[in-house]
């Protein structure tokens, strides 16, 4: 295939970028799939290397496809259906969509209570609590950073725990709590910053929906609060009542 500039001026970055759509939209690259290289991609439409970066720069802050460092570039999944319930469960969620859930853990350290975390956990300004960064990933896609504050005197050693679990409900089972709802929820939207643009492999610039969240247990005593910031290209909140 050969490209050429058309009398109506569409640029060969663009050509190669509708003609790689194309393909998605077809089904001849599937969500999740690995395209061709660049040096095939540019040998199939007979274009330099240069033109077919730009090309995959724009289907990227499209959200079409992602590029992995050192791995190569993957056409983005369909977005995730992320149920806001009063038992919300990352693990479940993206398991029952017919996905691999994953956690990482970023890093934990110590933290004191600013006034806000204290009213939502229900503690004393100043109280020492655990911080936990983790990212939380479905098959090989990113899908959220969070941010997680437990007490340090209610949970101790949480982050050694969770470190080897990689799941807040496995950190809350390792401290004899099996069951826990969801107390509040608030959603907000955001630009990522350059840390969770990196984390989330996201362009800079790109949207993110940050929910505020704090988890209860049965009784209504507040267990954790956190902040997570979703790739709002990649997931969509469904608000189920009852």
């Amino acid at each position: 295939m050969t490209l050429q500039e058309t009398s109506s001026g569409v640029a060969l970055w663009r050509q190669v970028a509708d003609g790689i759509e194309r393909g998605i939209a077809d089904g001849r690259f599937a969500a999740g799939e690995k395209l061709p290289g660049e040096m095939e991609i540019a040998e199939t439409y007979r274009v330099n290397r240069h033109t077919v970066r730009r090309a995959l720069a724009t289907l990227a802050e499209r959200g079409l496809v992602r590029a992995e460092r050192g791995s190569g570039t993957y056409v983005e999944a369909a977005r995730l259906a992320y149920p806001l319930r009063s038992r919300t469960r990352f693990s479940e969620i993206v398991g029952a969509g017919g996905h691999e859930p994953r956690g990482q853990l970023i890093d934990t350290s110590d933290d004191v209570a600013t006034r806000e975390l204290a009213r939502e956990l229900g503690l004393k300004s100043g109280a020492p609590l655990i911080r936990i960064e983790s990212v939380r990933l479905a098959d090989r896609t990113p899908i959220c950073v969070s941010t997680t504050w437990l007490s340090a005197t209610r949970f101790p050693d949480a982050g050694r725990v969770f470190a080897n679990a990689r799941s807040m409900t496995k950190l809350l089972v390792h401290y004899g709590i099996r069951d826990y709802r969801r107390g509040t929820t608030k959603i907000t939207a955001a630009i990522a910053d350059a840390a969770d643009a990196a984390r989330l492999d996201l362009a800079l610039g790109r949207p993110v929906l940050v929910v505020d969240s704090t988890d209860v247990d049965t009784d209504g005593k507040p267990l954790v609060t956190k902040r997570s910031r979703f790739a709002a290209e990649r997931i969509e909140f469904v608000v189920e009542s009852g």
